[in-house]
């Protein structure tokens, strides 16, 4: 057993991250998407100080300010922009629907990566690029059939793209960095930059009496609470554990079924309906998401 820990740990950590989306889903009915975000980034802040001290690791490292600076820029786009999109999409399409969309993350890294680190693409790849492609349109094919209508599904897979393209962007930009930093540091250093873009946000929204009165609502607060620490703590330290005691690949791989987990999870616990075409297109998402990453 102990020769998998690793395995076991990335694997727990797409099931905790699904199980986090279903808690994101409900509290997403009552919690404004920026003032969801801005709590789970603060929960994860102050959580991961007593994890960095566990670990053995300090959150001030003599190293170029540049270093902090890129990291954050990326917590700016990966998470303060990255992650309200990624809400206002979940709400929009339901879990199921979102798990589809989010295959989408794969293309848009391997694509910056060709563009910014000069990887390349091989033919199962691009296979894979057309299959997660392929998937989207499918789910165009629910609107017909969805109650909240066509233009609020078109409106979610576009913020759907948009989260998954600034996601991907805050990744491939800080890629040769973290290759050589501690990942709690880093992590704790792009949560940093994700609050201090949605605090900047707040200041100038118009409803920001509203926003902020949507996290205290007593309906939802377990949800946001226990989304929050699953989603954005627990599921990186799992995350962390899997890149440490076993291979990348490994973790990966196994980290590609949260979109999986996602739609059983909305099956059974939001009681989302499951229809041949979504099956269909979550079959065809998750298969590109493994070629693209694997191909």
């Amino acid at each position: 057993m102990d020769t998998y820990i690793g395995e076991i740990a990335a694997l727990l950590t797409a099931i905790v991250w699904a199980l986090a989306v279903i808690f994101f889903r409900k509290s997403g009915e009552a919690v404004h998407p920026i003032g969801l975000n801005l709590f789970k980034n603060s929960l994860a802040a102050i959580l991961f100080i007593p994890t960095a001290w566990l670990f053995g690791e300090t959150l001030f490292l003599s190293v170029p300010m540049e270093d902090y600076l890129l990291l954050l820029l990326s917590g700016v786009l990966g998470i303060g922009i990255s992650d309200t999109l990624f809400f206002k999409s979940l709400n929009a399409l339901g879990a199921s629907l979102s798990a589809i969309v989010d295959c989408l993350y794969s293309p848009f890294i391997i694509g910056l990566s060709m563009l910014w680190l000069g990887e390349t693409l091989d033919i199962w790849q691009v296979v894979g690029v057309i299959l997660i492609l392929s998937a989207v349109l499918i789910i165009m094919g629910e609107r017909n059939k969805n109650p909240v209508g066509r233009r609020t599904i078109l409106l979610g897979i576009l913020w759907g793209v948009l989260a998954m393209a600034s996601m991907a962007v805050s990744i491939v930009m800080i890629k040769p960095l973290l290759t050589r930093s501690p990942l709690i540091w880093a992590t704790e250093i792009r949560l940093i930059g994700g609050m201090v873009v949605l605090m900047g946000f707040l200041l100038v929204h118009p409803s920001r009496r509203i926003i902020l009165k949507s996290i205290r609502s007593s309906q939802r607060w377990g949800y946001t609470v226990t989304g929050s620490i699953l989603g954005a703590y627990l599921s990186m330290v799992l995350w962390l554990a899997s890149m440490k005691l076993t291979q990348v690949s490994i973790a990966a791989a196994l980290s590609q079924t949260s979109n999986i987990f996602i739609f059983i999870f909305a099956a059974l616990l939001l009681k989302e309906r499951v229809t041949p075409l979504k099956l269909t297109a979550i079959v065809a998402g998750v298969t590109g998401s493994l070629l693209v990453t694997f191909g």
